[in-house]
C-alpha cells in the first residue's frame, strides 16, 4: 500500500512552495526580522496550500534554530510537523467544521491559557475557519485580541468573507491563489521523472488543465493515471494519452483534428460523421464543444504569433506546433475569429438544453454556412467611365414652414374641402421656383473616399433593378447580422420612390421586430448599410403588411403628382413655402439622412368661427408642412409627451356689456394673441365709425352635481382654456364648515 501522491510530496518550507510567491516571500521577511504576529488569515481555494503553509509557520515558529524562515528538519518539532510526523502537543488542529460551537471555542480558550508542553509557543490552526458559528467567534473573539504571549492563531479558509469581520481585522490576511499552468506542468514533469514514470506526449497537459490550477488536484489526478497504467517490460511505468483521454473525459486529438481540417476544407460529410463519432463513443457533446473552442483558440494564437507560439502554448510538441500552424494557415485570422464565436454563442445555448446533440449539430451546420458566406463574397460593381457613378442621394429634411396665411375673409366660407392625405405617404418637399438658380458642384455632397466608399451605382436606382440586387443585400446583410437577415428575408420589396423604399411583411410582428431599434443599431439599419454597400444608395423605409403593399408595378407612395400651387391656395388654409434664399439654402444632398420617411400630420382648418358654416367646421381635415403652426392643429400622436405644443385658439364668452363688431350680434369673437394676424378688413369697408352694439345680457350658467354648484363651467374652461381631467369629491378641511 502506498501514500498518495500528494501527501508524500507535500512541501516541508516556504521554499519547496509553487506559485505562491505573494505570501512566502513576506512570510520568511519576517520570520527573519523577528515581526511575526499573533494571528493570521490563510484564504484561497481548495488544494492550494493553506493548510501546508500553517504547518510550515508552525515549523518554523518552534525550530530548535528558530525562528527562522527555513527549519532545520532535525530537531523534535521538525520532524513531529513534517511528512511522517505524528503531530505535536504545541501545534493543534482544530476542524473548525465539527468544532464550530460556543462549548468549542471555550474549550480552546481554557486550554490556551496553559503554558507550552516543550515548544516556544502554543499554535492553533483551524481548518475551513468559515464554518465557526458568530457565537463561536463572539467566544473567541478576546481571547484572538489580546492572547497570552505564547499562544498563536492560524485561520484557514475558502470563504473569508463569512469569517467574522472582527475576527478578521485582527489577522494578518494572507491570500492564496491557484498555480499557474505553466509552473504546475513543470512541477509534474520533474515528480514524473523522480517516480520514474513514462508519460507520453500530451497526458501532462491534459492533467493540469484537468487540475485547474490546484496542486492537490493535480497530483490527485496524475496519481491515479500512475496507479491504472500498465507496466512496461523494463519495469516502469507508462501512462498511455488515450487511457488519460479515456479517463479524464476530454476530447482525443485525432478528432479534434478531423473537425478542424473538416471546417477549413468545407467538408461537411467529414464534419458531420465526426459528431457522429463524439455521440456514439459516448462523449459529452458539451465537454466536445468546450474542447473545440480551446483547439480553436491554440490555433488563433498560433496564426497570431507565428513561429514563437510555443512560448505561449507550453507542453504541445513540435510536431503538434507544425499541424496546427498548418490548420490555421487554411481559416486565416478571420474566419478563425469568426468560428470561435460561433462556438462560444452554442455553448452558452447548450447550458441546461435537453438535447445537446441537435445544439452541436446546428453548430456544425453554422460553421459551415458561415464558410461559405466568406468564400463568396458579393461582387461590387466597379465604376466606368462610360457610366458616370452617380452621386449618393440622401433623404431631403422638410423646410421650415412660411408664416400661417391670412384668415379667410369673414362670411366667406371655404368652397370646397382640402383632400386628405394618405398618413403613409413620405413628405414632399415642394419644387422650387422657376427663377432658383440650380445647385452648383460645389454643393454637391463630397463621395466617400477609402476602403469605406460606397459602390458606385451604373445608373439611376430602380425597383426593378432594387428587386434584381435583393438576393445580394440578403447576402451581405447576412455576413452583417443573422438575425436582422432573419427578419429581412420575409419582407418584398413593394415599390421605390427616389430613395424611399416600401417593404411589404407578412405580418404585423416581422414589422415590430424591423422597426425595433437599440442604442441606434437594429435591422432597418443593419439592412440599409447592406443596401448601402451593394447599390450605393441610403434608403428611408415604409414598412406595410403584405395587405395593403402595392403590386409589383406600383411607382410608390408618392407616384401622384402634388396638386397645382394656385389650387392650393384656393382649398388649403395654408400657403405653400416662400422661395428660400441662395444664402440660407443647403443642397438636398447634404440634408441631415432620417431613419424614416415622414408622413404630414393631419390638421384641422382654421376657421373663423364666427362666420364659417357647420360643414366648414365638421369638415375633413388637411395637412400641412410639419412644424408649422396654425390654429387648430392637433398633432395624431401616440407618444404626446413627443408632441410639440402649438397654440390653440378658443372662444371668448360674451360678456354682460361687450362691445361687438358690426355684424351678427350672436356670433362670438375670435381670441387671438398675435395682433399681425388680424382679419383684414374687407374690400368694401368704409371709413364712417361705426357705432358700438351692447351685447344682451347673458344668464350665468348654473349646474348642480353631487350637491356642488358650478357657475358656468364650460365658460371657465374656454376662458382659462382649461381641460376637464377628472371629477373629486369635495371634503372640508374642518368639520366646522
Amino acid at each position: 500500500m502506498t501514500t498518495a501522491l500528494y501527501r508524500r510530496y507535500r512541501p516541508e518550507a516556504f521554499g519547496e512552495m509553487i506559485g505562491q510567491s505573494q505570501v512566502t516571500d513576506p512570510l520568511m521577511t519576517a520570520l527573519r526580522g523577528d515581526r511575526v504576529g499573533h494571528a493570521y488569515l490563510f484564504s484561497g481555494p481548495r488544494g492550494c496550500g493553506k493548510t501546508t503553509s500553517a504547518r510550515i509557520l508552525a515549523r518554523c515558529l518552534n525550530c530548535a534554530a528558530g525562528p527562522t524562515d527555513t527549519p532545520c528538519g532535525t530537531c523534535d518539532s521538525c520532524v513531529e510537523l513534517g511528512r511522517g510526523g505524528g503531530g505535536s502537543l504545541d501545534v493543534v488542529e482544530i476542524d473548525a467544521a465539527s468544532h464550530n460551537g460556543v462549548d468549542d471555542a471555550r474549550d480552546l480558550r481554557e486550554r490556551a491559557i496553559f503554558a507550552p508542553a516543550r515548544d516556544r509557543f502554543k499554535i492553533f490552526i483551524l481548518d475551513e475557519a468559515h464554518m465557526v458559528t458568530q457565537q463561536g467567534f463572539n467566544a473567541l473573539l478576546k481571547l484572538v485580541e489580546e492572547p497570552p504571549d505564547h499562544v498563536k492563531f492560524i485561520f484557514a479558509t475558502t470563504e473569508p468573507e463569512k469569517v467574522l469581520g472582527t475576527i478578521r481585522s485582527r489577522t494578518h490576511h494572507y491570500p492564496f491563489r491557484l498555480v499557474p499552468p505553466a509552473a504546475m506542468l513543470e512541477y509534474v514533469q520533474e515528480l514524473c521523472e523522480t517516480e520514474g514514470v513514462s508519460v507520453q506526449a500530451g497526458v501532462l497537459p491534459l492533467v493540469v488543465r484537468a487540475g485547474g490550477g490546484s496542486p492537490r488536484d493535480t497530483l490527485s489526478l496524475l496519481d491515479q493515471l500512475m496507479a491504472g497504467s500498465d507496466v512496461a517490460s523494463d519495469g516502469a511505468v507508462e501512462v498511455a494519452y488515450e487511457r488519460a483521454v479515456a479517463l479524464l473525459g476530454y476530447t482525443h486529438a485525432e478528432l479534434l483534428d478531423e473537425v478542424v481540417d473538416a471546417f477549413g476544407a468545407r467538408d461537411a460529410a467529414a464534419a458531420f460523421a465526426a459528431v457522429d463519432r463524439v455521440i456514439q463513443t459516448g462523449q459529452d457533446p458539451r465537454r466536445f464543444v468546450d474542447d473545440l473552442l480551446e483547439r480553436l483558440r491554440d490555433l488563433i494564437v498560433v496564426a497570431a504569433t507565428g513561429q514563437s507560439a510555443g512560448s505561449v502554448l507550453r507542453g504541445i510538441s513540435a510536431e503538434e506546433l507544425e499541424r496546427m500552424t498548418r490548420q490555421s494557415g487554411h481559416f486565416g485570422t478571420q474566419r478563425l475569429s469568426r468560428t470561435a464565436d460561433l462556438v462560444v454563442t452554442a455553448l452558452d445555448e447548450m447550458t441546461g438544453a435537453t438535447s445537446p446533440r441537435l445544439h452541436l449539430e446546428l453548430l456544425v451546420a453554422r460553421v459551415l454556412a458561415d464558410a461559405g458566406a466568406v468564400s463568396a463574397p458579393a461582387p461590387v460593381a466597379a465604376p466606368t467611365a462610360a457610366a458616370p457613378a452617380a452621386p449618393v442621394s440622401a433623404p431631403q429634411t422638410p423646410r421650415a414652414p412660411a408664416p400661417a396665411p391670412a384668415r379667410a375673409e369673414a362670411g366667406r366660407p371655404s368652397a370646397t374641402a382640402p383632400e386628405p392625405v394618405a398618413p403613409s405617404e413620405p413628405f414632399s418637399e415642394p419644387e422650387p421656383p422657376a427663377d432658383r438658380e440650380p445647385p452648383t458642384d460645389s454643393d454637391a455632397p463630397p463621395e466617400p473616399e477609402g476602403e469605406f466608399a460606397p459602390p458606385a451605382a451604373a445608373g439611376p436606382l430602380t425597383v426593378q433593378r432594387l428587386r434584381d440586387a435583393w438576393p445580394e443585400v440578403l447576402a451581405r446583410l447576412e455576413s452583417i447580422s443573422r438575425t436582422s437577415w432573419l427578419i429581412a428575408s420575409g419582407a418584398r420589396v413593394a415599390a421605390l420612390d427616389d430613395d424611399v423604399l416600401t417593404l411589404a411583411f407578412a405580418s404585423a410582428t416581422d414589422i415590430a421586430a424591423f422597426k425595433k431599434r437599440t442604442a441606434g443599431a437594429g435591422p432597418s439599419e443593419d439592412l440599409r448599410q447592406a443596401i448601402m454597400g451593394v447599390l450605393g444608395i441610403r434608403v428611408k423605409y415604409i414598412a406595410k403588411h403584405e395587405g395593403d403593399a402595392g403590386g409589383p408595378g406600383d411607382a410608390g407612395p408618392s407616384a401622384s403628382p402634388p396638386p397645382a400651387p394656385d389650387r392650393q391656395a384656393r382649398e388649403s388654409p395654408v400657403a405653400p413655402p416662400a422661395p428660400r434664399s441662395s444664402a440660407v439654402s443647403a443642397p438636398s444632398a447634404a440634408a441631415p439622412v432620417t431613419d424614416w420617411a415622414v408622413a404630414p400630420i393631419p390638421t384641422t382648418p382654421e376657421v373663423d368661427p364666427g362666420t364659417a358654416s357647420p360643414s366648414a367646421l365638421s369638415g375633413p381635415r388637411t395637412s400641412a408642412a410639419p412644424g408649422a403652426r396654425a390654429v387648430g392643429q392637433f398633432p395624431v400622436d401616440d407618444e404626446p409627451e413627443e408632441a410639440s405644443s402649438v397654440r390653440v385658439a378658443t372662444l371668448e364668452p360674451v360678456r354682460d356689456g361687450s362691445v361687438l363688431p358690426d355684424r351678427d350680434v350672436e356670433a362670438s369673437a375670435v381670441v387671438d394673441d398675435d395682433p399681425e394676424d388680424e382679419l383684414p378688413p374687407p374690400d368694401d369697408a368704409v371709413d364712417a365709425p361705426v357705432p358700438p352694439v351692447v351685447a344682451p345680457r347673458i344668464a350665468p350658467v348654473i349646474t348642480t352635481r353631487g350637491g356642488v354648484q358650478r357657475v358656468g363651467e364650460a365658460v371657465v374652461r374656454q376662458v382659462l382654456g382649461a381641460t376637464f381631467v377628472r371629477e373629486e369629491p369635495f371634503e372640508s378641511p374642518t368639520r366646522f364648515v
